[in-house]
């Protein structure tokens, strides 16, 4: 039989007395940790929307979600996107494309590219590894994408970086178990 002292005592020695530290804390460190915490928080978020601001994409940094790319990209690497908007759409260019009705942008290369007289461009896509045109993951009724459409273009990628984000969203506790670790941390880490 396990007493309960000894538990308590086994998780404080381990570093998983979190109240216990919590307690030990006056007013003045735990506000401090707060504000740490938000420091952080918002520091990424500066850093996202520079980054948007920087490479005209409204997602500058996506995750390749299949295999449909391969062998150029694989599930899980990490692409670097810009969107400017004066350059121009060509074919073999790795574009990123939302499609009405869809909330995960697509990765994907780009066959064919149609221009008008007025200067209007639509452009027809189809990942490496698949067979057919994307046709039929477009919105129905759509045969080509426009510049519109395009979330980014592929301008360098790390391989398999992005798996992390990719297990977090199969195991959604897992997820939320690193993020209370990750939160629990910073709260807790004390200045020396």
């Amino acid at each position: 039989m396990v007493r309960a002292g000894a538990v308590g005592a086994h998780l404080h020695a381990s570093g998983l007395d979190i109240f216990g530290d919590l307690r030990k804390m006056n007013k003045r460190q735990l506000y401090y940790q707060v504000l740490n915490f938000a420091m952080i928080v918002s520091s990424a978020l500066m850093i996202w929307k520079g980054l948007i601001v920087l490479t005209g994409s409204e997602s500058p940094i996506v995750v390749v979600l299949s295999g449909s790319m391969e062998p150029a990209f694989h599930r899980g690497d990490l692409l670097f996107l810009t969107n400017f908007r004066e350059d121009p759409i060509r074919a073999g260019e790795i574009v990123v494309f939302k499609v009405e009705g869809r909330d995960i942008p697509i990765v994907h290369r780009v066959i064919k590219v149609h221009e008008k007289d007025n200067g209007d461009i639509k452009f027809l896509t189809k990942g490496d590894n698949n067979e057919v045109d994307d046709r039929g993951l477009y919105k129905e009724g759509q045969n080509w994408l426009e510049k519109k459409d395009v979330v980014g273009r592929a301008r360098g990628f790390l391989p398999y970086v992005g798996m992390v984000t990719i297990i977090m969203n199969d195991y959604p506790k897992f997820k939320y178990a690193l993020l209370a670790i990750m939160g629990a941390y910073v709260l807790l880490k004390r200045e020396s």
